[in-house]
C-alpha cells in the first residue's frame, strides 16, 4: 500500500527545479533569436526625422542636409526668387504647380526640396541655371526658383518636397508633415 504525504518529496523538487531550469534555458536561447529581428540602429536612425535650424542661413543661401540618406536643399529665398517662383509663365513648366504648393504658407521664403534629379538620380547645382533654380550638370536638366522643372528638359518631373513641419518659424522638422499630438 502506498501511502500519499502532504509533505513535499525529493522528486517534487526535481521536476520543480528541472522545470525553472527548462524555462530560463528556452528564455536564453529565445531573446538573442528574438532581439537580432529588430533593426539596426543605423537603420533606426537614417529614416528618423531629422531637425534643421534655420537661423543661420541667410537670404539667398541654400544649404544641403541629408535625410534617408538623400540630399536636402534647404533654401531661404529672396524676395526675387519667390516673385520669379510665383510670376513664373506656366507653360514654361514641364509640370506646372503653383509655387503656394511646393512651400508652406506663411513661409514662402523657404524652399525644401530633394536634390535628387528626376532624370537619372544626379545631384543638381542649387542657385544655377537659366532660371537661377536648380541645375543638374549631368544632362542638363533646369529648375527654377521653385524646384519645378522647365520645358523641354531631359527630367520628367520636379524636384520633390519631402515631408516637414515648421516648428517654430526657424525649426523644421524633415520626415514629418504633421505635428505630433500631445
Amino acid at each position: 500500500m502506498t501511502t500519499i504525504s502532504a509533505e513535499p518529496t525529493r522528486r517534487d523538487f526535481l521536476y520543480i527545479a528541472t522545470g525553472a531550469v527548462g524555462a530560463v534555458g528556452t528564455a536564453a536561447t529565445l531573446l538573442p533569436l528574438i532581439t537580432q529581428m529588430n533593426p539596426d540602429a543605423s537603420t533606426i536612425a537614417a529614416g528618423a526625422p531629422i531637425e534643421v535650424d534655420l537661423s543661420p542661413i541667410t537670404e539667398g543661401q541654400a544649404i544641403k542636409v541629408f535625410w534617408r540618406g538623400k540630399p536636402i536643399y534647404v533654401s531661404h529665398r529672396t524676395k526675387a526668387e519667390i516673385e520669379a517662383a510665383q510670376n513664373m509663365d506656366m507653360s514654361r513648366l514641364g509640370e506646372p504647380v503653383p509655387d503656394d504648393q511646393r512651400v508652406k504658407k506663411g513661409h514662402d521664403q523657404w524652399l525644401i526640396v530633394i536634390g535628387i534629379c528626376t532624370h537619372l538620380g544626379c545631384i543638381p547645382l542649387a542657385r544655377q541655371g537659366s532660371a537661377n533654380g536648380f541645375f543638374c550638370p549631368c544632362h542638363g536638366s533646369q529648375y527654377d526658383t521653385a524646384g519645378r522643372v522647365l520645358k523641354s528638359q531631359p527630367a520628367p518631373a520636379n524636384l520633390l518636397v519631402p515631408p516637414y513641419i515648421f516648428l517654430a518659424d526657424n525649426k523644421i522638422r524633415i520626415g514629418e508633415d504633421q505635428p505630433a499630438k500631445a
